[in-house]
């Protein structure tokens, strides 16, 4: 089902959907969408560079499955999904550039294949020009080649959108029966419940097609089956665990986070509290002008009577932004890259809509140049922030490492325990477990620290500035980097 030679193009290119004909075996469209993937993977290998260290959130998740360094404490928010994705790799090496590497390129191939599924909705040029749109953002490109779940929650929305609608095109495609499960199971595996808030178009849609209602249920039972058994046997059951995610993330609840979003479009990965100036109107301007591009490829197909492969994945993308936007008290911009990857669609056929219209001569050149020119400065302004954001990033990641090597120097070597200010990253670049007595991460009592400390080598990392906890304030405090390391005198003693 995609475009091919045989296929008559007549009109075609004004309505941006492929014509209403038989589908034959070529298809063209696929190099293009093979571009726009391996442009992609080359584009997080040389711009991100493999070599970044792992961010807090990620040394959480590798620590999960790695051979090198116990695992780090798991929240009740969090799943597994990208912790296995990235087990092939971390199980067996500590080497973050070859993980690096194995989650490019993986993330090119999400990519082709998530777009692949829309040959049948949509012009190859359209979506071609959704992957590079999506692929294109800052945020895209930072998280592509990270150990973290957010993407694939993107990816496996693109692809469970699109086979659902190739099952209500054609109930006899076996092939998009089974993209619309693993879809919706990638996205559960990876986030349950982001995956229900992008569903619930679906959902609706499918009310009367009780086989389709079935398959998108058993999806989305199997990517969170893991993490409901879990909620059982370690969280207290699915209630408390999801009372404790919400919990963690501020309470869920009546928010207005767009404002912490926009602050956030600057290049921070987190913005919580999300305080000081908001970034240059020049770096958020593509946000603005995201809604009413996709409500312009929403009109054009409503007119081209070919609504629904725009409308769905608008309606989807909205649905997978409401949370990040209006119920949670804070904001990181990898919230919303599934939002992103369906809003790249109608986004792609309202420009397509604009360069393809049938103007004469001078107006068609004014708008082709004008949507060249913006496309130009819009990858220009993704460059400028993706640049900002990794060199934040990597002294970040780079302050951890040597406040590992210092920790290394006093003796604190594995088998270790670190405890207090930044502990669960410092912990996985030292190769130490970590534990903490209170905050989100609380897996631990202060009874049960202090009794650690006479058989293990235990730290207490602390600000310069900061009181250390009660039961180390003996301790021997040494410069670790820039922090204080309070060193029980198990430690001492052993060096």
């Amino acid at each position: 089902m995609a475009d091919g030679s045989n296929v008559t193009v007549t009109g075609a290119s004004r309505t941006g959907f492929p014509p209403r004909t038989a589908w034959p075996r070529r298809r063209w469209g696929e190099p293009w969408l093979a571009a726009v993937a391996g442009a992609f993977t080359l584009a997080q290998l040389v711009l991100v560079r493999p070599d970044l260290g792992l961010g807090w959130d990620e040394t959480v998740y590798v620590s999960q499955v790695s051979g090198q360094v116990p695992a780090a404490f798991f929240s009740a928010p969090r799943a597994r999904g990208i912790s296995l994705l990235a087990a092939p790799i971390a199980s067996w090496s500590d080497s973050t550039a070859l993980l690096r590497v194995y989650l490019a390129v993986l993330s090119g191939l999400g990519l082709y294949f998530a777009l692949r599924i829309w040959r049948a909705h949509l012009m190859p040029r359209v979506l071609a020009l959704a992957g590079a749109l999506f692929a294109s953002l800052w945020v895209t490109l930072f998280y592509g080649p990270q150990a973290m779940p957010n993407y694939w929650v993107a990816v496996g929305a693109l692809a469970c959108v699109g086979c659902f609608l190739r099952v209500r095109a054609n109930a006899g495609d076996r092939s998009a029966w089974w993209g619309v499960f693993a879809g919706a199971a990638l996205m559960a595996w990876m986030r349950p419940m982001d995956a229900v808030y992008v569903v619930l178009p679906l959902l609706a849609l499918a009310l009367r097609r009780p086989r389709l209602l079935a398959v998108l249920a058993a999806g989305l039972l199997a990517g969170a089956g893991e993490w409901v058994i879990e909620a059982y046997m370690s969280y207290g059951g699915l209630a408390q665990r999801l009372s404790d995610a919400s919990r963690i993330q501020g309470g869920l609840g009546r928010h207005l986070a767009v404002v912490d979003q926009l602050h956030s479009l600057g290049g921070r990965t987190l913005c919580r509290p999300c305080t000081g100036p908001a970034p240059n109107p020049v770096l958020t301007l593509w946000w603005f002008a995201l809604p009413v591009l996709a409500a312009l490829g929403a009109v054009t197909a409503v007119r081209a009577r070919r609504a629904l492969p725009v409308l769905l994945p608008l309606a989807c993308a909205v649905t997978a932004a409401v949370p990040y936007l209006f119920l949670i008290g804070y904001a990181a911009p990898r919230f919303l890259l599934p939002a992103y990857a369906l809003l790249a669609l109608p986004v792609a056929h309202g420009l397509s809509h604009l360069v393809s219209a049938p103007t004469r001569g001078t107006a068609r050149t004014v708008a082709v140049s004008l949507v060249a020119a913006c496309l130009a400065a819009h990858l220009a302004v993704q460059y400028v922030v993706l640049e900002h954001t990794l060199h934040s990033s990597a002294a970040n990641r780079d302050n951890w490492s040597r406040t590992a090597s210092a920790l290394h120097t006093l003796g604190v070597r594995p088998p270790c325990l670190l405890s207090g200010y930044e502990a669960v990253p410092i912990a996985f670049y030292t190769g130490c477990g970590s534990a903490q007595t209170d905050g989100h991460d609380t897996s631990t009592t202060t009874a049960a620290l202090a009794r650690a400390a006479h058989r293990t080598t235990v730290a207490v990392l602390a600000q310069p500035g900061d009181r250390p906890p009660a039961y180390a304030r003996t301790w021997s405090m040494e410069r670790a980097g820039v922090l204080h390391a309070y060193v029980a005198p198990f430690v001492r003693q052993g060096r």
